[in-house]
């Protein structure tokens, strides 16, 4: 089953470029990289030759390594192993998983240069130290990261292309939406979490009369294979891998959300995590979010690297990776997920769904917190701030999650109290359907994929 993904039209755009790069396209496992790259190429050229790294041909392999001084050779073999004929401009070829092969990146610069053909190349943990450490990376390529499948593309998905439609024309005239369509939206969210945005697990959910049991199996599939490429890191902070990894649900569970080093290893520091958290966030498995002590020009000036907070790239995988099998043996939690009767945790699901949102978005969100010495606890907390990215006029959007009807919003009145000067809007996302009062905007969760 192949589903509209938004990074075609990106690839559309580099096409227009007529072989002045090559472009890789980066991203977590198993988010459909390979199939985006090989429906583009079915349906944008001639003809294509798709090098799948897994398992390569040993005269391919020859090829790079002996003919890439000849390239008329080189395509000639190309040409003979995939019985593919190529046409000058008008072929492209695929390298699938490169990472198995980093000598086939090198190689893109003189391709390119060449210009007979057009390059795509795809694969997760690009830029991990063990896959470039004896390579030149080529300046003749273009980076298209790709993330799971967000909540529009799962509409379209489920067929509801007019629906989401709908969203974003209320979005743009900050109208709320139809009562009864609202709460169809938020109960299509409800799935969207518990589902997830990994196109295996939305086939196995839409292709079996949309049962989340065997999603969830797809799903625990994938976090096996995650656990897998953790195991084999080739570098002494490889526990520290797996016990970030292990323990996102339970970090994630807490109030702040925050990761706490000490508590994970005695007398430990960020310093002794930066391989870390640079590991599981360039395998892209993870969403990192750091503090901006001071939301001021350029938030990533102001990041304080010791506050962290580390969210699962997608939130079916947290729903699968927080609750054992037993747990959803019986269908029970995904019901209490839908209909909102989640007595645990439903904080810690609603808040990695929208910074999922958010990062598929573009967004590099960060969080802001204010210690009040006199009252010796924090008196500011807002979850995630974002910024429109502008050179002349830069402005800070803070961001409120709630994920209950009820709650406070004394922390962004207090926010905005301080730094009005420097917002450019602020945001409350919550369940409940859009309205602007006081100047926030009380976003329902389904709109984020707008911002």
């Amino acid at each position: 089953m192949e589903f509209k993904r938004k990074r075609y039209s990106d690839l559309l755009e580099w096409k227009k470029g007529n072989g002045s790069t090559a472009i890789l396209i980066e991203g977590a496992r198993r988010i459909g990289k390979s199939t985006l790259a090989e429906t583009f190429a079915r349906n944008e050229y001639k003809s294509h030759i798709l090098i799948d790294f897994n398992k390569t041909d040993k005269a391919v392999i020859s090829a790079f390594e002996n003919y890439l001084t000849d390239l008329d050779t080189f395509f000639l073999i190309l040409s003979s192993v995939y019985n593919v004929k190529l046409y000058k401009r008008e072929s492209v070829i695929i390298f699938d998983e490169i990472q198995k092969y980093p000598k086939a990146r090198e190689a893109v610069k003189y391709l390119v240069q060449d210009g007979r053909y057009d390059y795509i190349e795809t694969g997760s943990l690009i830029s991990i130290h063990e896959n470039v450490k004896d390579i030149t990376i080529p300046s003749e390529e273009d980076k298209l990261k790709m993330y799971p499948m967000d909540f529009e593309e799962f509409l379209w998905a489920m067929e509801e292309h007019m629906l989401a439609e709908y969203i974003r024309l209320q979005y743009g005239k900050q109208q709320p939406l139809d009562d009864a369509l609202h709460n169809k939206c938020m109960l299509l969210l409800r799935q969207y979490m518990i589902v997830g945005g990994m196109p295996k697990s939305i086939a196995s959910f839409l292709e079996n009369n949309r049962d989340f049991k065997i999603a969830d199996i797809e799903k625990r599939r994938i976090l096996k294979l995650y656990r897998e490429d953790i195991m084999k890191i080739d570098r002494d902070y490889r526990s520290r891998v797996l016990a970030i990894f292990d323990q996102i649900p339970s970090l994630l569970a807490r109030q702040d959300k925050r990761v706490i080093l000490r508590e994970l290893e005695v007398g430990s520091s960020f310093m002794v995590y930066e391989e870390t958290f640079f590991w599981l966030k360039d395998s892209m498995i993870c969403n990192e979010c750091f503090n901006c002590s001071d939301p001021n020009i350029g938030l990533s000036l102001n990041e304080t690297r010791t506050f962290i907070k580390c969210y699962m790239g997608d939130t079916g995988l947290l729903v699968s990776h927080a609750f054992n099998e037993n747990e959803i043996s019986d269908g029970e939690l995904f019901r209490e997920i839908l209909f909102r009767k989640l007595s645990i945790n439903e904080g810690m699901l609603f808040e990695n769904l929208i910074m999922q949102m958010l990062v598929a978005a573009g967004h590099r969100p960060y969080f802001y917190v204010r210690y009040n010495k006199d009252k010796h606890r924090n008196d500011i907390e807002i979850d995630f701030l974002i910024s429109n990215k502008s050179k002349m006029n830069y402005k800070v959007y803070p961001i409120e999650v709630k994920s209950t009807d009820r709650y406070s919003t004394e922390s962004l009145k207090k926010f905005k109290d301080v730094f009005h000067s420097r917002l450019g809007g602020s945001y409350v996302i919550h369940p409940k359907n859009l309205k602007v009062q006081d100047g926030i905007v009380y976003l329902p969760a389904y709109m984020t994929f707008c911002l």
